[in-house]
């Protein structure tokens, strides 16, 4: 089936007078759809480790989300469109049933992506009818779409990071998209130093807007001064710890960062590659020359960790991140740039941090837990965030393929230590003397 035909199952533009929570909905559902347009169906289809998801599945899975949780429930007369598509594309919510095992969704070579095209043209069609009735005098659904738009989004990223896990597989190592020209930096700009003085700060989402559950209640934290790198670790620093034996230095590394960096042959971040003395890298671009002022990217919490360590320095805490993001615009290079991949900075003249959204999630210090006073919303949307608050660490900021206003200072990321297929990087920080 060529992709013409299969991409021909658009989201509907927003009907006439419907809301700007309306009008954002279809662009977010359009947004998918055009993600997935450079992809075969084969692409689509294949799951390239038990973490990564195959794109139809995204695709199936957040129809699914808006059927579910929006339409069955909200839209009289909404007849669903496959019975047996709650086990495929149920991802965890117990509530909801049993279901196709993450690891074994690349198994699901049916239904085909043609007919994923079709559930979410149903579901479309659905969205719409409910839109003409008008949403922003019904606060409890246009509380449950705004919860399925940012949900989309999130699944927007995840298509992009499985994407390269899957081309990064392939021993053509494709491209997503062309590489686009753009001017390199031989060397990074040189490291400066941003001090914070301490107090009690307030952290956590407390304005209007929407926020996850995990950023909230607003509360006190207790933050000593500190000192924050202005800008990310770049490549070129990384090749240094390379160079140093960073990778062969136990005492550098936390005990189960050793034991996996022994288990697994680490020697440099994901998706790495040296050739003839030098180094590659996979990118959504394909294999490219290193570029060594760019920030590095796929480094889990525990390299992240110990080149931290290394520098002499340490991780910054969630809450000394939030601090020195407050204020700032949630604008970098996110999805909306196009260039898919980290960029080099470009100092702020007021000297404040730069990069602080988009390019790569910042590792921190913390294990992600809840905040004073936490308690997860009832309901099946419950299980979104608060089951998940254990053996994790929180990572800030967005990334290059975070969406367009996915990004805030109090957005809470998190994974586990170990991973690094994601859009992974880190900013330094440090006491002060």
């Amino acid at each position: 089936m060529a992709r013409s035909s299969l991409m021909s199952a658009a989201a509907p533009a927003a009907p006439i007078g419907s809301s700007s929570l309306g009008a954002r909905l279809f662009e977010t559902r359009r947004l998918s759809l055009d993600l997935a347009k450079p992809l075969s169906p084969e692409d689509m289809t294949v799951q390239a480790m038990d973490d990564a998801s195959p794109t139809k599945w995204h695709l199936a899975h957040t129809s699914w989300f808006f059927e579910t949780f929006v339409l069955s429930l909200h839209l009289n007369g909404y007849e669903t469109f496959d019975p047996a598509f709650n086990f495929c594309f149920n991802s965890y919510y117990e509530s909801h049933g049993p279901r196709q095992p993450r690891a074994q969704r690349g198994l699901l070579s049916r239904p085909s992506c043609e007919r994923i095209f079709a559930y979410r043209a149903h579901v479309d069609a659905g969205l719409e009818k409910l839109c003409a009735h008008g949403l922003e005098t019904r606060s409890e659904l246009a509380r449950v779409i705004e919860i399925g738009i940012n949900h989309e989004q999130q699944h927007q990223e995840l298509m992009l990071t499985d994407i390269l896990a899957l081309f990064a597989a392939n021993p053509l190592r494709p491209a997503y998209q062309a590489p686009r020209p753009r001017a390199e930096q031989a060397e990074p700009e040189p490291l400066s130093w941003i001090n914070f003085s301490g107090g009690i700060h307030e952290i956590g989402h407390a304005e209007e807007g929407f926020a996850w559950d995990n950023e909230t209640p607003s509360h006190g934290e207790l933050i000593h001064p500190f000192c924050l790198a202005g800008r990310l670790v770049t490549n070129a620093e990384w090749l240094a710890f390379i160079a140093d034996g960073g990778y062969r230095t136990a005492s550098l590394w936390l005990a189960d960062g050793w034991a996996i960096v022994n288990r697994e042959g680490w020697r440099a971040p994901l998706y790495w590659e040296e050739r003839d003395g030098q180094w590659l890298a996979m990118s959504l671009e394909g294999l490219r020359p290193l570029d060594r002022a760019a920030p590095v990217v796929h480094v889990s919490y525990y390299e992240a960790d110990a080149f931290a360590r290394w520098a002499g320095h340490r991780l910054p805490t969630e809450f000394e991140w939030e601090l020195a993001a407050q204020g700032l615009p949630a604008t970098g290079n996110t999805l909306a740039s196009g260039a898919l991949r980290p960029l080099p900075a470009i100092a702020r003249p007021d000297g404040r941090p730069v990069q602080m959204f988009g390019d790569v999630w910042e590792w921190t210090g913390n294990a992600y837990l809840p905040y004073p006073g936490y308690r997860a919303p009832l309901g099946a949307l419950g299980e979104y965030n608060g089951k998940f608050m254990v053996g994790q660490h929180v990572l800030r900021g967005g990334s290059c393929a975070t969406p367009e206003g996915h990004a805030r200072a109090t957005y809470r990321n998190f994974f586990y230590p170990h991973q690094r297929w994601q859009f992974m990087g880190l900013r330094l920080a440090s006491e002060i003397a």
